[in-house]
């Protein structure tokens, strides 16, 4: 059998090649032009895939021994994978990104819960959530993270990768990407559970406020604490499933990293449920507060914000929001006009099924395309959250090609 060193110098060469293909330069031109609101056309995505359900064809089989030449030999796989069969406008860095090993401790409280698997190996599951903030005393329990770097194991992971293929595919390493995601709504889902943070905010409002209060100011003070540790990464060619590149935030910045030089990343995916106000009370007022000197802001992940845009706006710096497969394209549209960037989210269930069809996904990206030409929108389409294709492959290959084809002959 071929040794570990053997493996990855063979796949890192092959990330490589593709790095350096001229088409990678036209993406990322793609890229700043959309989220600089002057698009050449919109931007089609893949992300999250169902990992479980790809390897048919052995791609994806992992033969390096050693724990952690694993991990970054999956990750190699998934990439030559992606690129072979669903690239959409993927961009393959010219480097390997070696994450630092930044350990953000506990806020003082875990998610308690019972899973339910209907699909073996995959990672998404049913989740039945234990309420673990459900009075005042238990907000005592709330603290800011202590936050810890093992220097010494990425001294010696950067050291071990450079020399097994750091000469073909440099190694940088990389600071905490995720430093702007404030999405306190998606944590406290996973920490109470739906129901009761829905009875609350009818029942007991200053008791929400509170625990928003709490959870904003430890979320602010442990992103001063990154930024002061010089812990903070710039460069996002993609982010949270978007496209991440734009002139205004140049990405290799000189010197310590401040949230200046990054894209905030907001969303409140149970409010699906809540009215316009109490979006605005309860998530954009804290919201507005954590963004507070950020370089730019995308908004939004699978709620529909098509009756909420005019709160989403207060948001500072703002530059594009999520529109997903339950909000109305159009009437979102109609609000953004040419200042925003719509991120357009397809619905995954049409590649869950055995037959792929076709016509009617041409027609679903129409009918966003036609939206954003009559109000002057940029917009990106990305398939996410996939967490099926049937066991076939194909549909995710047959879906990029439609909709790729559709953006570029409209």
């Amino acid at each position: 059998p071929m040794a570990d060193r053997d493996i990855l110098l063979a796949l890192a060469s092959k990330v490589a090649e593709i790095a350096h293909l001229p088409v990678m330069a036209d993406t990322a031109t793609l890229y700043r032009a959309l989220n600089g609101l002057n698009p050449i056309r919109p931007v089609v995505l893949l992300d999250e895939l169902p990992w479980n359900q790809l390897n048919h064809a052995h791609e994806l089989d992992l033969y390096c021994e050693d724990s952690y030449l694993r991990a970054v030999e999956l990750a190699f796989r998934r990439t030559l994978y992606q690129w072979a069969h669903c690239p959409g406008d993927m961009l393959v860095k010219p480097f390997f990104a070696l994450h630092r090993s930044v350990h953000i401790g506990s806020i003082g409280v875990t998610v308690e819960e019972d899973t339910l698997a209907a699909d073996q190996g995959n990672h998404i599951v049913a989740h039945r959530y234990h309420d673990q903030l459900p009075d005042w005393e238990a907000l005592e329990k709330l603290h800011v993270p202590e936050i810890t770097v093992d220097q010494a194991l990425d001294d010696a992971r950067r050291e071990r990768l450079e020399g097994i293929f750091g000469d073909i595919l440099p190694i940088r390493m990389t600071g905490v990407t995720h430093a702007g995601f404030f999405m306190p709504w998606d944590d406290l889902s996973m920490w109470r559970g739906a129901e009761p943070l829905m009875v609350d905010l009818v029942d007991r409002p200053e008791f929400i406020h509170a625990l928003m209060r709490r959870i904003t100011d430890i979320r602010i003070a442990t992103l001063d604490k990154l930024e002061a540790m010089g812990l903070l990464d710039a460069y996002m060619p993609v982010l949270h499933c978007t496209a991440g590149l734009v002139d205004e935030l140049p990405g290799d910045v000189s010197g310590t990293v401040t949230r200046q030089n990054l894209w905030g990343r907001g969303t409140a995916q149970i409010f699906s449920a809540v009215s316009p106000a109490m979006h605005d009370a309860f998530e954009i007022e804290y919201a507005r507060e954590f963004f507070k000197g950020f370089g730019l802001v995308y908004y939004g992940c699978c709620e529909p914000l098509d009756r909420k845009i005019d709160v989403v706006k207060k948001l500072p710096n703002l530059r594009k929001i999520s529109i997903t497969p339950w909000a109305d394209v159009h009437a979102a549209a109609e609000q953004m006009g040419g200042d925003y960037v719509l991120a357009r989210k397809p619905n995954p269930a049409a590649v869950a099924v055995p037959v792929l069809d076709e016509e009617a996904l041409r027609l679903d990206i129409l009918d966003t395309l036609d939206a954003c030409r009559r109000s002057g929108t940029p917009c990106e389409f990305t398939l996410k959250d996939i967490s099926s294709v049937c066991y076939r492959p194909d549909n995710l290959t047959r879906w990029e090609r439609v909709v790729k084809e559709t953006v570029m002959n409209y």
